[in-house]
């Protein structure tokens, strides 16, 4: 079994940076591909961006605003969120699942986190 506990969300002027932190424990965590997702309010859950061995993948949306990096001895994954707009408001999930795999959806994901709330004003 695998925990995850976000951290790191908080408010923010538009143009602004935040880090989100995703620290696991219970299971090694190195081999996870961990993904992120984001839900405002009255929308659906949406993918922002997965980090596995290998590889990173992002939205179009955040594509070069956003970006992951891992620090497998501290058992945490980071997403450093650059050049911040009002519409990246939202609760950020992380998520973690295994088998190597790339994870667009989050139905792929077995282990979720609590969220953690990022407000950007304008």
């Amino acid at each position: 079994q695998v925990q995850l506990v976000e951290s790191g969300g908080g408010l923010v002027q538009a143009g602004g940076s935040l880090r989100l932190s995703c620290q696991a424990s219970g299971r090694t965590f190195s081999s996870y591909t961990v993904g992120w997702f984001r839900q405002a309010p009255g929308k659906e859950r949406e993918f922002v961006g997965f980090s596995k061995i290998g590889s990173t993948s992002y939205a179009d949306s955040v594509k070069g605003r956003f970006t992951l990096s891992r620090d497998n001895a501290k058992n945490t994954v980071y997403l450093q969120m650059n050049s911040l707009k009002p519409e990246d408001t939202a609760i950020y999930y992380c998520a973690g699942r295994g088998g190597y795999s790339r994870g667009y959806y989050d139905y792929e994901y077995s282990y979720w986190g609590q969220g953690t709330q990022v407000t950007v004003s304008s």
